[in-house]
């Protein structure tokens, strides 16, 4: 999953300690969220759009998927005239903070990784949300634990 630090970080993530992760606007993000992700799983959490952009730590899905609030409040930014109560179009769950990273695993360190080489993020590098594989998870958390190679 991935979010804009000045939008919300690890560290807001860290102080609330759980939140529900609104605003996807992408239908096969959405999906990836709606249909695939349960209460419990672990995601990696990814600052894009940051110096460095990378992943930065781990949470964890705490609830069910339900209906994104904010497609019906005209006040957001992610408020969609199609959506209506009865049939809402966006969802959400929530995610819990697991553990921040010593460091950003950098996007240049994940593409030059040869066991990420065929991860999702590569061919759909503009979704927030995207599936990864358990051995792909479990190299960015090795990763994390060494010291910088970029």
């Amino acid at each position: 999953m991935k979010s804009e630090p000045g939008e919300f970080s690890i560290d807001d993530l860290r102080k609330k300690k759980k939140h529900h992760w609104d605003g996807v606007r992408n239908f096969e993000a959405r999906n990836f969220m709606r249909d695939k992700m349960r209460i419990g799983d672990l995601v990696l959490f990814y600052h894009s759009n940051a110096t460095p952009s990378g992943v930065v730590g781990i949470a964890k899905v705490a609830s069910s998927p339900y209906p994104d609030f904010t497609q019906w409040d005209k006040a957001s930014k992610y408020f969609d005239k199609k959506a209506g109560e009865e049939k809402p179009i966006w969802f959400m769950v929530d995610v819990a903070f697991v553990e921040q990273f010593p460091r950003t695993i950098k996007r240049s360190e994940l593409q030059n990784t040869a066991a990420l080489k065929s991860m999702a993020l590569w061919k759909r590098n503009r979704l927030s949300i995207t599936p990864v594989t358990k051995k792909e998870f479990e190299v960015i958390q090795k990763l994390a634990s060494k010291t910088s190679l970029a």
